[in-house]
């Protein structure tokens, strides 16, 4: 998939007004994704990525500058994203919704059931859940 396309699916499916909050709402979610995974698996889902949309996941030490790996649960990663994406916190769950399940779809070989798997239980009910789950 290319970054065009990711960015326009993001757009689509999250029903934003334009291509600024997609990329807003695709950083906003891969930044808090790669905070929480170990960064070796960021790199690996990064790989997969678009270049510029998998940088993102690269993006650590934006909020606290407390690096790759942190431990945090569904409220502080929808909080993250909310505040990194400039939202309120139901839409921040319904954009990382969104962007998990286009990332899903742009990547093979099985990364993101190792990203999922990687995640708390709260966390990953919320990004599995896609474009059509519950907040």
């Amino acid at each position: 998939m290319q970054h065009d396309e990711f960015i326009g699916q993001v757009q689509a499916r999250a029903r934003l007004a334009g291509r600024a909050e997609a990329e807003r709402a695709t950083r906003a979610t891969l930044e808090t994704l790669g905070e929480r995974v170990s960064e070796g698996l960021a790199d690996h889902l990064a790989a997969q990525l678009p270049h510029e949309i998998g940088e993102n996941l690269r993006r650590t030490e934006v909020y606290g500058g407390l690096g790759a790996g942190e431990r945090f649960g569904r409220d502080e990663f929808v909080h993250r994203i909310a505040d990194k994406a400039g939202v309120k916190e139901p839409q921040a769950a319904y954009i990382a919704r969104v962007v998990m399940e286009v990332t899903s779809e742009a990547t093979q070989g099985g990364i993101m059931n190792k990203v999922c798997e990687s995640l708390p239980s709260d966390v990953r009910e919320l990004v599995t859940a896609g474009s059509r789950g519950s907040a």
